[in-house]
């Protein structure tokens, strides 16, 4: 009986794997490779490719964050992002309020590590982006700026005011903070309180902004600062109107476009133009029933990070495969 098959096999598998030892582990460049076995590097290409279809080579990736790096590089692919970081699925199955502690600790992660002394940060209202502020160990000495005021009501520990000097006392830099309600009661009041010499002082910063984190909300009870602090009237007017979604107090229609509305005229609150011009936004949107209002933002262009979980980017993976974003 003739051997000469499963020999010819044998060889082909160990010369595969010689290859592929010399290309992964010893750092050889295919066209090294390719003459000391004399055939071309196209066949070394064949070669390793094949290795990994076939479970000759298995390629893993050790994180050192619980990061799905599969569903990160398709949402990001998908929307055009700079990067996308989405928790992998067993630190995405939590509770609310577990699951805004490792979002906010996975966005302190990256801002510590892009952060530098010539920036000029914002950090917007949000419960997300104030445990993101109790998670950061370190900070460049750069000016930490308030994006918008607070929701009436709040409990102190979730207020902005104190997560702007918590992070601005990490890092040793001025607090630009905003002590001033979210939404006010007319055009006249908001625009008194924003000559107010401490208010001006922190609305002159956004001008200078390098780097901003905001949470995305969705025009939904309980899923919005914003809509949460408005009467039902006013929230179903401008519900009518097609807001979709809100990152410090700004809103936005489901097509990603700016929405204009009389609100506009009554929150202490960067403007889109003005969070358009940031270089570095860093968007913090999770679980699934925001995944509409995430998709409307990241359409919009400002957003060019995207912190989530696997609930969410599941779903707004589906929406951009249904109508791709332009």
């Amino acid at each position: 009986m003739s051997t000469k098959g499963p020999r010819s096999r044998l060889t082909d598998t160990f010369t595969a794997a010689s290859i592929a030892h010399r290309f992964y582990l010893q750092g050889c460049s295919k066209m090294e490779i390719a003459e000391e076995f004399g055939i071309s590097r196209f066949k070394v290409a064949r070669i390793l490719s094949s290795a990994q279809e076939t479970g000759l080579v298995r390629i893993e990736f050790d994180l050192p964050m619980p990061v799905d790096l599969r569903l990160s590089d398709e949402v990001r692919a998908a929307y055009g992002l700079r990067r996308v970081m989405v928790l992998n699925r067993a630190q995405s199955k939590a509770d609310r309020p577990e699951l805004r502690r490792r979002i906010g600790a996975l966005a302190a992660q990256l801002l510590t590590e892009l952060a530098t002394p010539d920036d000029v940060i914002g950090l917007a209202w949000a419960r997300s982006v104030n445990v993101m502020a109790e998670a950061i160990e370190s900070l460049p000495k750069c000016p930490i700026v308030q994006l918008c005021g607070v929701q009436a009501g709040m409990d102190m520990r979730d207020r902005s005011v104190e997560t702007v000097g918590r992070a601005a006392e990490v890092g040793g830099g001025d607090a630009y903070p905003i002590y001033g309600p979210l939404v006010l009661p007319d055009r006249r009041t908001t625009d008194i309180l924003r000559k107010q010499p401490g208010i001006a002082e922190t609305f002159d910063q956004f001008q200078h902004l390098t780097k901003a984190v905001v949470s995305i909300g969705a025009w939904q009870p309980g899923e919005s600062t914003v809509y949460d602090a408005l009467t039902p009237s006013e929230r179903d007017s401008i519900g009518r109107r097609g807001a979709t979604a809100e990152i410090a107090a700004r809103l936005f229609d489901e097509n990603g476009n700016a929405l204009s509305t009389g609100l506009a005229h009554h929150v202490l609150a960067i403007t889109h133009d003005q969070l358009r011009r940031v270089p570095e936004v860093i968007a913090l949107g999770y679980t699934q029933p925001k995944a509409e209002a995430i998709d409307a933002v990241l359409r919009s262009g400002i957003v060019t990070t995207l912190i989530t979980d696997a609930a969410a980017a599941d779903r707004i993976l589906e929406l951009a495969t249904g109508r791709p974003p332009a």
